[in-house]
């Protein structure tokens, strides 16, 4: 039986449509008619509704007079307190995961690493992008920091359409992480935590740059 399978509607609805504005099938300000996501997903309109309900309580959707359910934008000082949040956790996570990683672990990272540096599209990028985040975070070795990285999911999905559009940012972002990888290999937890710590300023600025641009 299937995860899907076992789920109720209002929790199948929840999920499909929580994945697909996490994959940017549904981007930052688009409205969501229930009629319209309903269709999308292949649901009632009753467990759509419920879906609704819980993203709005999670603050990932707004109520807009005259226009209804809305994907939130977050605001440019939104965006600047979410990434000095994860320059901490990030940072964190790698320092921990240089003391921590079991040689395999940093394999999976050079491996995510790899397939990123050759992504067929932006949304390919992105997905292979956040595997390898998460990958750090688990060889951290630390229940609570991954608690933590965790709680902003939401708002991660908020920040709108990938920045990884370009070959030069593939490039730069790539050599960032090679430069994560080699503290984390070498054990060096100093290292590791500067690396990630450069790695997040540089995607801060890049982010604020595609937000006005």
């Amino acid at each position: 039986m299937t995860d899907e399978q076992e789920m109720s509607q209002g929790e199948l609805a929840y999920a499909r449509l929580y994945g697909a504005i996490r994959a940017g099938s549904f981007q930052p300000g688009d409205r969501l008619r229930e009629v319209d996501v309903a269709e999308r997903l292949s649901l009632s309109r009753t467990p759509v509704r419920e879906a609704l309900r819980k993203l709005e309580a999670e603050g990932v959707i707004e109520h807009r007079p005259r226009l209804g359910a809305v994907i939130r934008r977050l605001s440019h000082g939104e965006v600047v307190e979410l990434y000095e949040m994860r320059l901490v956790l990030e940072r964190t996570a790698a320092e921990m995961a240089a003391k921590h990683a079991a040689p395999a672990e940093v394999d999976v990272l050079e491996q995510l690493n790899t397939e990123l540096s050759g992504a067929g599209s932006p949304e390919a990028a992105a997905a292979i992008n956040q595997d390898f985040h998460r990958a750090i975070y688990r060889a951290a070795r630390n229940r609570f920091l991954l608690d933590a990285a965790r709680a902003l999911n939401n708002a991660l999905m908020l920040l709108g359409p990938t920045t990884l559009a370009t070959p030069e940012r593939l490039k730069v972002v790539t050599g960032q992480h090679r430069d994560i990888i080699e503290a984390v290999r070498a054990g060096d937890a100093q290292a590791a935590g500067a690396a990630a710590a450069v790695h997040l300023e540089t995607s801060l600025r890049d982010r604020l740059k595609a937000m006005t641009g």
